[in-house]
């Protein structure tokens, strides 16, 4: 195995949100950069990031990363960051506005789906979505079972 090779296997390649597709219908997506300051970058390239319980938040035309956590540097020092701090995501004017109005609609929420390295900077991507009732939880589950059984019982067949 090349030097090259290996350390990008080590590499961070990107954090998803577990969450996001058993608890909401992933509607429209956009793609963001994020505000972090200088540990939070290194701390997300180990890959030391979390966004299972974060959501977005529209605040005076600007939106805002909530309870997303970054845990601290290793190596930091007195001026690490705060691992849940908010933190500004940048869109378009555009952008904002049209999440605003899918907002303000009603029924909608703003969730980051993956966190991810894109020619050296942190990106999110961030989803319109709609919560799911529980039986619309249990029709995915049922189907996801129903579609594990089909695929076993034609790898079953092919032997």
């Amino acid at each position: 195995m090349c030097a090259k090779a290996k350390k990008n296997s080590q590499r961070f390649t990107e954090v998803r949100n577990a969450k996001a597709a058993r608890n909401f219908f992933i509607g429209e997506s956009f793609e963001t950069g994020i505000v972090l300051q200088g540990t939070e970058v290194k701390s997300v390239r180990l890959g030391n990031a979390q966004i299972n319980d974060a959501f977005a938040r529209l605040e005076k035309s600007q939106v805002f990363l909530c309870n997303a956590h970054i845990g601290e540097y290793a190596f930091g020092n007195f001026q690490n960051h705060e691992p849940l701090r908010k933190r500004k995501l940048l869109l378009h004017r555009k952008e904002i506005n049209k999440l605003r109005g899918a907002i303000e609609a009603g029924g909608k929420t703003l969730v980051p789906i993956r966190m991810y390295l894109k020619h050296g900077l942190v990106k999110v991507e961030l989803a319109l979505c709609t919560g799911k009732k529980l039986f619309d939880k249990r029709e995915t589950l049922k189907r996801k079972v129903e579609m594990r059984e089909a695929e076993r019982a034609i790898s079953a067949r092919r032997r």
